[in-house]
């Protein structure tokens, strides 16, 4: 009997690669969009020079990774970050993850207030989307930059299912830190961020790593809402600091603030001449909310000062420019001293 003839089977079809996310990147300047005047100026430079078109062309494995877009929001050094541009940028966030073909944000943003802005949208814009700030500490055109890479790691976190509900992050150094907890520790390495509390996880070659998420209400969970905000009142900080006067502090109640800051040593311990002249401004009805110039810990209410007696608020574990915009954000719907300690206890 003949051998029967082998029937070829049919070739299986081809697996339909998924689908790369839209991830749009808002660009507002900073050390990330600067150049110096030679490949070993890293740390003498113009920030804010490059324009998004050209940061996105000169990084083509961006496209490994996702469908990337550019827009130029502003292009400015972030020291210059106003109050009135941090609300835009906010607004234009919420527009845009309320698209259905965005799935992610990047934010390049310069080093000295992205953990401002990060926590700002933390705050207020409202989404399970990834959003995710990224700088650099050395310009484009230095020896040895880490703008590109640091790109290509926010843009990879920011098209990851992985970061979805997790809130604001800010990718850099390879790692993922939660912009509530972020801070800008180093002023000239490029590892210069870290959190109290430790990074979220990692970013290697495009994949991200988590070891942990926030706790703290934030974005989707939050009360707030920048479509509810138009303007955000005055609040400021005062430094303690040895025989610091309370000049300082008599000039901002004079100017009119809402709210101050007490950036105090320690545990937010205040000067004992100090004292009065916060109660004075308490009695007139501004917010008094104690901070700690110390980057780790938190302060403790009712321990250095008596904070029921005095009708004051501790900002937590807060730094005090963070302390400063949640403060300013409660403000636009409380002034009563229990709600506002309430909100720096859960965000």
């Amino acid at each position: 009997m003949p051998a029967a003839t082998p029937v070829a089977s049919a070739p299986a079809a081809a697996a339909t690669p998924p689908a790369l996310p839209h991830v749009v990147v808002l660009a507002t300047g900073g050390t990330i969009a600067g150049a110096g005047a030679s490949a070993a100026s890293s740390a003498t430079y113009q920030a804010a020079k490059v324009p998004v078109e050209q940061l996105l062309i000169g990084l083509p494995e961006l496209g490994k990774v996702a469908r990337v877009s550019g827009e130029q929001v502003f292009q400015i050094a972030s020291e210059s970050f106003t109050n009135q541009q941090l609300l835009t940028l906010a607004r234009r966030v919420q527009q845009l993850v309320r698209q259905p073909d965005v799935q992610g944000i990047v934010i390049t943003h310069g080093t000295d207030t992205l953990e401002e802005t990060g926590f700002f949208l933390n705050l207020v814009v409202q989404t399970d989307k990834p959003i995710v700030l990224v700088g650099s500490m050395r310009p484009g055109t230095a020896l040895s930059a880490d703008g590109a890479l640091n790109l290509l790691g926010a843009v990879s976190v920011a098209g990851s299912p992985d970061s979805v509900g997790k809130g604001v992050l800010v990718s850099m150094a390879d790692e993922i830190h939660t912009a509530r907890d972020v801070a800008k520790l180093v002023n000239i390495r490029t590892n210069a961020f870290g959190s109290a509390w430790g990074p979220l996880g990692m970013v290697v070659e495009g994949k991200s790593y988590w070891f942990r998420a926030p706790v703290k209400r934030h974005t989707r969970n939050s009360e707030f809402s920048i479509e509810r905000i138009t303007t955000l009142p005055a609040v400021d900080i005062v430094y303690g600091y040895g025989n610091v006067p309370s000049t300082a502090i008599d000039a901002l109640g004079a100017a009119g603030v809402q709210a101050i800051i007490h950036a105090g040593t320690g545990n937010g311990s205040v000067a004992d001449r100090i004292v009065p002249r916060l109660n004075d401004l308490r009695s007139k009805g501004v917010v008094v909310i104690r901070s700690s110039r110390i980057p780790g810990g938190f302060v403790l209410r009712n321990a250095e000062q008596p904070d029921d007696k005095y009708d004051w608020v501790v900002a937590h574990d807060l730094n005090p420019q963070k302390a400063r915009l949640l403060a300013a954000v409660a403000l636009t719907q409380t002034r009563d001293t229990r709600e506002l300690q309430r909100i720096f206890w859960e965000y």
